[in-house]
């Protein structure tokens, strides 16, 4: 149980990580600090999260509730958006972002492994790793176009027009959300088996410009990833589960 503020008054709720960035995404970088996963592991709460960390739970409600009285308009509320308008969002946003990167950062990687390879072999890792997430995320958005996206789509309009719901070769929406979670968690592993082989993204004394460059696009590329997964576990699928049992 932990103490939370809400329109300015003290309840006492249990609240996940999740829930947190769903309100309020700035508090991801407070996570972020602490390198507690809000995405992928986003469902515990913050005393599970710091159990096995050097970490004081009371230390991230501090930063938590300095994030909080921190004025700022700029943050969307995607926890107020209609469930196939986030989907279209995710789709044109993170999906996009992901195929452009991809392509362009291979051959960064490449490079960097014949250029510095001798003196740095953790590229050669680095870029096996990321090929892999290439690979591997690149089925996982089609899978989300083609299957579970247009599924939420159809949800949402039966909803509009008070039509039940069939579903297309899966019997619960939870399933195919099972599935894309699992996937997300293996993405989760290897971009921080990424970033401990990069020691965080900081480049070596002997960085040219092209390793400072792509040693900036993977953070970035990380970055995106997360608040890429945190719409989709935190708000995204649960909402779909929600609304499948809302018109059963």
């Amino acid at each position: 149980m932990v103490l939370i503020f809400k329109n300015s008054k003290m309840q006492t709720v249990e609240r996940t990580i999740g829930d947190y960035v769903a309100e309020d995404f700035r508090t991801a970088e407070v996570f972020k600090k602490y390198h507690i996963d809000f995405c992928c592991k986003g469902g515990r709460t913050i005393e599970e999260a710091v159990e096995k960390k050097q970490v004081s739970a009371e230390d991230v409600y501090r930063d938590l509730e300095n994030v909080r009285k921190a004025a700022s308009t700029s943050e969307i509320d995607f926890t107020t958006w209609p469930l196939d308008l986030l989907a279209d969002y995710i789709e044109k946003t993170h999906h996009r972002y992901v195929e452009e990167k991809t392509a362009a950062l291979i051959p960064f990687l490449v490079k960097l492994c014949k250029v510095h390879g001798d003196n740095h072999p953790e590229l050669f890792q680095i870029s096996e790793l990321f090929q892999e997430s290439a690979a591997d995320l690149g089925a996982h958005l089609k899978k989300e176009e083609t299957i579970l996206f247009p599924f939420i789509r159809k949800m949402v309009e039966a909803q509009r027009k008070g039509e039940k719901i069939t579903f297309d070769g899966f019997d619960t929406v939870e399933n195919p959300v099972e599935m894309m979670k699992d996937e997300h968690s293996v993405e989760g592993e290897r971009f921080a088996k990424i970033a401990e082989l990069t020691n965080d993204y900081h480049v070596p004394a002997d960085a040219c410009r092209t390793y400072q460059v792509t040693y900036k696009m993977l953070e970035d590329f990380q970055n995106d990833l997360h608040k890429h997964i945190h719409l989709e576990n935190n708000i995204l699928f649960p909402g779909a589960i929600a609304l499948e049992k809302a018109l059963a």
